[in-house]
């Protein structure tokens, strides 16, 4: 009977202990340590039991750096937005959640609730509190082998690590190069790679695209490539002067030694050691580009420059061909200068053909007797007859010569022969 009665008692106790307790506030945090990438976004989650006779008028949430400093009010239930940064997620009934979108490192510290009910009792915040803490996503880089330089043909392996797993890596990951996607999970396998690979690279976590590690620059070293010559200008011509070679090519580090050599019959020979060329002749031309990694030759060119010997006769030919049009030229002009002195008379003999009349007379002896002219055996000669050289029509010219014309007879004396003497 006592026993029976012990038991009705510790269940009476029991029960006025739980009613005493569904009567009173509580809060419950479902995590006292938060990890959170910064970028990322991350629920604060919280719930709370009230008496049925309270009536939750507002829940405010407070957010305090260190211990020892003072808090700040981030947000509450009835403005629900204090920060865009911060949202209350709650209700005023059992839920008291908080949410914390992009988050920095900044917001790492302590957070607290506060419950206001009956419009002035206020329920202060419950501790512990949750600590928030925000990290980076961190990066690493190795290679299979060696720790020089990464060179073509080497592989690489980079992982993204973050630290909130406490070591597990159970983040999904995705792989950024210079900004665009390329793959995903938390390691990145890079074999037997080239110059296309260098670049930077970059990882997040695929449901956070904010969360971005720090850069890790991959440069891929290597010996030249696409070596090539370039002629300027692009046309050959006849001066050679002008013609300028460039050797070009793709080598990371840098090209630091340039050779130019010109094939001569079997031989090879060195010209030059800059990345540009004056050929000075004709031939063929190739340049090697050298750089710590190894070197390569360009493919040859060949210049068809022509000297000035080889001109030469090109240039004779030119020459006579003007001095023979220049002799021509002068040859026309001056028979043209004759003709015309020959069809016009100079002024002086001009006026004396117009007033000059010449007339051959008839020669005789004065000291005998006229009639002796007659008698004489003579021979008459026509001396040559003159015209006045008036220019006119021909139909004119023809009366006025007729004209102006002096016809005379001229008596040459034959010697005597003494059959034609007459007695006197």
């Amino acid at each position: 009977m006592c026993g029976g009665h012990r038991h009705l008692t510790w269940t009476l106790m029991l029960l006025s202990l739980a009613g005493v307790l569904c009567n009173m506030w509580k809060v419950e945090y479902q995590q006292q340590h938060i990890c959170a990438v910064k970028g990322s976004s991350v629920a604060v989650l919280c719930s709370f039991h009230r008496p049925d006779s309270q009536t939750v008028e507002k829940v405010m949430w407070g957010h305090v750096k260190a211990p020892d400093s003072k808090g700040r009010l981030i947000v509450d239930s009835n403005s629900r937005k204090v920060s865009k940064r911060f949202q209350y997620t709650g209700d005023k009934h059992d839920n008291c959640s908080l949410k914390i979108n992009q988050v920095e490192h900044k917001y790492a510290g302590i957070y607290t609730v506060r419950i206001i009910y009956n419009k002035k009792d206020s329920l202060p915040g419950y501790k512990p509190s949750p600590r928030l803490k925000v990290v980076d996503l961190s990066i690493s880089m190795a290679k299979t082998k060696g720790k020089e330089a990464v060179k073509e043909g080497d592989s690489v392996n980079v992982t993204c690590i973050n630290s909130c797993d406490g070591g597990n890596i159970s983040s999904v990951f995705t792989w950024f190069k210079d900004g665009e996607s390329i793959n995903e999970g938390p390691v990145l396998y890079l074999t037997n790679i080239s110059s296309a690979n260098s670049g930077n690279y970059t990882c997040s976590l695929k449901a956070h695209r904010g969360t971005t590690s720090r850069v890790v620059h991959i440069n891929v070293e290597g010996g030249p490539k696409n070596t090539s010559v370039f002629i300027r200008p692009s046309v050959e011509g006849d001066d050679s002067s002008s013609l300028i070679l460039t050797c070009s090519s793709h080598a990371n580090p840098p090209v630091e030694n340039y050779t130019w050599f010109k094939t001569v019959g079997d031989d090879i020979l060195d010209v030059g050691h800059q990345s540009v060329l004056f050929p000075g002749d004709g031939g063929c031309y190739f340049c090697c580009a050298t750089n710590k990694h190894g070197s390569q030759n360009s493919s040859a060119v060949t210049l068809n420059i022509k000297q000035y010997w080889a001109t030469l006769p090109r240039v004779i030919l030119v020459i006579g061909g003007v001095a023979v049009l220049l002799i021509v030229t002068t040859v026309i002009a001056v028979r043209r200068c004759n003709r015309k002195r020959m069809r016009t008379p100079k002024a002086g003999c001009e006026e004396d053909i117009k007033n000059t009349d010449y007339v051959n007379w008839l020669i005789c002896d004065q000291s005998q007797d006229t009639d002796r002219c007659e008698v004489v055996p003579t021979e008459i000669i026509y001396p040559t007859v003159y015209f006045h050289n008036n220019r006119k029509s021909n139909v004119e010219q023809q009366d006025s010569q007729k004209e102006h014309v002096i016809y005379s007879r001229v008596c040459r004396e034959q010697p005597l022969n003494p059959s034609y003497i007459q007695p006197s």
